[in-house]
């Protein structure tokens, strides 16, 4: 019965956000020298895995810090000031905005965010659930929204962030894309639709946008659909690695970029269940709940309903243990890929 309780109130407060913070300083030996990396965002950067009280402690941008500990033999300070279930518009104006002092602080150097998660995972749950005619609207006013304050969430961060040497963006990997190859309950001109043919360009649309953003306004974007959704060897030898050739171009027109995702390297997409490292080797980068990505090691409590919680410690891995960028479980979950992926972008000093 108190299981049952508990994952009520759970399904409840994720339907309402759950404030889930963490402060965490990867504590290198031999160094008094502390920098700092700020993430804004949802459940994905607080590291949610399907508790109230605890995350997972190797989110993606802890794993950045880590990189960036051995990179610049320092100590790293990773806070990450999350709400799990928000939508963008809660993101900018409740974490980013009302808590911009944690990146005004001098000792930051990194400051990531991520959003626009939610508000694609309600539209689709909303869309699921029509019958008679459909209401594709849903999904655009979402996409809208996302556009909207991924924007906004940028020049905010370059007003405030002014000492960090590097920002970013993550974009958005399509959670369940095998799970909506099905049709619609509704209709469009009397016939249902293919879930998955709705979304993706939409998704495609927002992933765009969210590169194009970063390279107008001095950030770096995490291609996170391209890292999640493409194998890591030729699949269709096209002569390019499928995750690479998966990854936004500034080459290309946003028009250009839909149709490369969506037709003519659409039959090299995978869901990130079973992202493939070779042709005989594969991992999980999604949780049970096929939504949040898989990590490696403990976690963090962060109280009983959520808050915020804190803690310090050496890092896992290390010195001869990193071996070209890349620690030995970089493409093995999903949040050490992301965290490998943010630190393609660390600056070589602070």
């Amino acid at each position: 019965m108190l299981a049952l309780v508990l994952l009520l109130i759970s399904g409840e407060a994720l339907a309402n956000t759950l404030t889930q913070n963490t402060s965490w300083t990867i504590d290198r030996a031999n160094t008094s020298t502390k920098h700092r990396v700020v993430a804004y965002g949802d459940s994905i950067y607080a590291g949610y895995q399907g508790s109230l009280s605890n995350v997972a402690r190797r989110s993606a941008t802890w794993v950045q810090g880590e990189y960036l500990s051995n990179t610049w033999n320092a100590d790293i300070e990773v806070i990450r000031r999350t709400k799990s279930g928000a939508k963008a518009d809660d993101i900018y104006d409740n974490k980013i905005i009302a808590e911009k002092s944690y990146m005004q602080d001098a000792s930051t150097k990194v400051v990531a965010f991520e959003m626009c998660g939610n508000d694609f995972l309600q539209a689709r749950s909303a869309f699921a659930g029509q019958s008679g005619t459909c209401d594709i609207g849903v999904i655009d006013n979402a996409l809208a929204t996302c556009t909207k304050y991924q924007e906004l969430a940028m020049k905010a961060i370059n007003q405030y962030a002014t000492t960090a040497k590097v920002k970013i963006i993550m974009n958005l990997y399509y959670p369940g894309y095998d799970a909506d190859n099905g049709q619609s309950s509704c209709t469009v001109n009397g016939a249902t639709v293919n879930k998955q043919a709705v979304f993706l360009p939409r998704l495609a649309r927002s992933n765009y946008r969210a590169c194009d953003f970063a390279r107008r306004n001095g950030f770096q974007c995490v291609d996170a659909f391209a890292e999640f959704m493409g194998a890591d060897y030729d699949a269709n030898g096209d002569g390019t690695v499928d995750s690479q050739a998966l990854r936004w171009s500034s080459t290309e027109s946003e028009d250009q970029y839909v149709n490369r995702i969506t037709s003519v390297l659409r039959s090299t997409i995978r869901d990130a269940n079973g992202h493939l490292a070779s042709p005989n080797t594969s991992y999980d980068y999604i949780l049970s709940d096929n939504t949040h990505p898989t990590f490696s090691g403990s976690t963090i409590y962060v109280g009983f309903f959520g808050g915020t919680g804190t803690g310090s410690g050496a890092p896992d891995y290390s010195g001869g243990q990193i071996v070209n960028g890349k620690n030995p479980i970089y493409n093995q979950f999903g949040h050490e890929r992301a965290g490998w992926a943010h630190s393609l972008f660390n600056p070589a000093t602070p």
